[in-house]
Parts: structure tokens; C-alpha cells; sequence
């Protein structure tokens, strides 16, 4: 049992390993120069091999760092979001907490952006498919109701509202690849003053 759980650890550990430098090197490069014996290079493995050893092709592991990249961020936010006792409060956190990650994180950002505009799975659909889809913005369309329901906020609809808030934030990477200098605390404020005028009862 303990050499199970020491290969299953070591596994684990090299998945890992192989998802980072793979975010790394898409971040750098694009998408489509992020090639196995790239990757390979940048996570120090002595072969390819060891990539196909561990994920079934390239639609696999690139589907493991989105993952992983959509996941951090996801717990950053909902860490912050869901610590908030209004609706009001929640959604400039949501705001500030996205912005905040995305100046913190570039290269995954930079990353799953690129897997955004270019993963097409085969037998799949686009990751942007995904992304633009309506279960994305569930969790925003919630709190606007929340914020409805406890008459914070006006009579709206909640669907063209979460749309709007979302893409305002997806657009910020983009920002940062042609501007890197940009204000990120005034984006935010800005932002956050935008929407509290926009849903305010």
C-alpha cells in the first residue's frame, strides 16, 4: 500500500508539473507553438514521452490547464465573493476580486486566453462555446436576483445585466496585452461605481 501511494503522489505530482509548464509556455509562446517537445523543455522532462505517458494527447492536457487556471481562479473568487452579507457588496467583490486576480496572474490569464480563442478539442466544441455559454453566468444572474429580492437593486434584467458585468471583466487581458501599464485600480473603481449606479434600487 505505501509504494500505491507513493506512485499515485509521484503521478499526481508530475501531472502538475506537466499542466504548469504548459501554461507557461502558451503564455510565452501561443498556442500554437506550445508544442509537446516545448513543453517538454520548459518542465525539464528528458522526453515527450513522458507528456503522453501522463495525458492522453494534447486535447487532454489542454484541457487539464484550463482546468487548473479556471479552478484557482474560482476559489480566489468564490473565497472572496461568497465572505460578502450583501448583494451589493457581493457583486463589487466579484468585480474587484476578478481584477485583482487577473493583474496577479497575467501569464494564466494570457494563457487561457489563447486556449479561449483557439481549443478545438477533437469531437468537442470550442472552449470559447463553453466560456460564452449561459451556465457561465449563472453564478452573476444569482446574485442579481439576490440583490432583486432584498430590494438593493432595481428591476433589471438579470440575464442582459450578468452579460454586461462578464464582459466587461473577460475583456481585461486584452487591455493588458496592448496596454501592460494600465491602470488596474481605476479599471476597478470605475467598474465597481459603473455597476453600483447601474443596479441600484
Amino acid at each position: 500500500m505505501p509504494v500505491k501511494r507513493d506512485e499515485s503522489f509521484t503521478s499526481s505530482a508530475r501531472r502538475a508539473q506537466i499542466v504548469a509548464a504548459t501554461v507557461a509556455t502558451i503564455a510565452e509562446l501561443g498556442y500554437h507553438q506550445a508544442s509537446f517537445a516545448r513543453i517538454a523543455e520548459r518542465a525539464g522532462l528528458s522526453s515527450t514521452r513522458m507528456i503522453s505517458y501522463h495525458f492522453d494527447g494534447k486535447d487532454e492536457l489542454i484541457g487539464q490547464a484550463i482546468v487548473t487556471v479556471h479552478g484557482d481562479l474560482s476559489r480566489f473568487m468564490h473565497e472572496r465573493v461568497s465572505a460578502q452579507q450583501s448583494a451589493s457588496a457581493a457583486l463589487e467583490s466579484y468585480i474587484r476580486s476578478l481584477v485583482e486576480y487577473l493583474g496577479a496572474h497575467r501569464a494564466e490569464m494570457r494563457a487561457a486566453t489563447e486556449i479561449f480563442l483557439n481549443f478545438r478539442p477533437e469531437g468537442g466544441s470550442p472552449a470559447r462555446d463553453a466560456a460564452t455559454g449561459l451556465s457561465a453566468l449563472s453564478h452573476l444572474e444569482r446574485l442579481l436576483t439576490w440583490g432583486q429580492e432584498s430590494g438593493e437593486f432595481g428591476r433589471f434584467s438579470t440575464r442582459v445585466m450578468a452579460m454586461t458585468v462578464q464582459r466587461s471583466l473577460d475583456g481585461l487581458p486584452l487591455l493588458l496585452a496592448a496596454d501592460p501599464d494600465a491602470d488596474l485600480a481605476g479599471y476597478a473603481d470605475e467598474l465597481a461605481a459603473l455597476f453600483a449606479r447601474a443596479t441600484r434600487a
